[in-house]
């Protein structure tokens, strides 16, 4: 890869990441109802299951979806019964209070719920293809996909967490119990519509 498709995908990937997804509206959410520290175990998961995802992919996981589409099928499917269970746990989180944090509803997502999400998340698969159909050349070596998954993954993390820092900002003017569960309800239907052109497409 010349340093100019590497810049090109540098700024794909940034862009890719920073942008709204399943993973930002969930660490946006669990950044404000828990806290950062709670969720970094949800963070590193997202950024762990995407490395591994996208070299999965690198290495002709694609390509087997093609050949066999039912299992395609199958994950999506599975995919949208999970974000709509996870959106649910979103939807009905407690209010965010430092004094009763104890008491909140739910835990955040777990380190292993986040690595194993991303195969089910049509924004990480989006991704991960489209970084090796538009960048990467055609059968790349082990090495590069490698390189190219860890590349990916170094920028995905400090955008993923911004969203989470983000989130925990949101908690001095969500404490309010009402002004909690609207944001919590919000943040669970931008998560389900975000379900729609995953379950359009053929």
């Amino acid at each position: 890869m010349s340093p100019e498709v590497i810049v090109a995908f540098c700024a794909f990937a940034f862009v890719a990441s920073v942008t709204p997804g399943p993973n930002n509206l969930m660490l946006l959410a669990s950044g404000m109802n828990f806290g950062f520290r709670a969720s970094i175990p949800h963070l590193l998961g997202v950024s762990c299951g995407f490395f591994i995802l996208v070299v999965s992919v690198g290495l002709g996981l694609g390509a087997v979806f093609t050949k066999y589409p039912l299992a395609h099928a199958v994950l999506k499917w599975a995919g949208a019964i999970y974000m709509l269970y996870l959106a649910w746990r979103i939807a009905t989180s407690g209010t965010p209070s430092a004094e009763t944090a104890s008491v909140v509803r739910g835990k955040p997502i777990g380190f292993l719920g986040a690595v194993m999400f991303q195969w089910v998340n049509p924004k990480a698969w989006v991704m991960a293809a489209g970084a090796f159909a538009t960048y990467v050349p055609a059968a790349p070596s082990a090495a590069l996909v490698l390189a190219i998954a860890a590349l990916f993954a170094t920028i995905n993390i400090p955008c993923i967490s911004g969203w989470a820092v983000f989130g925990t900002r949101l908690r001095r003017w969500l404490r309010e119990p009402r002004y909690a569960r609207a944001f919590n309800v919000g943040m669970a239907v931008l998560l389900v519509v975000s379900l729609v052109p995953m379950l359009r497409a053929s």
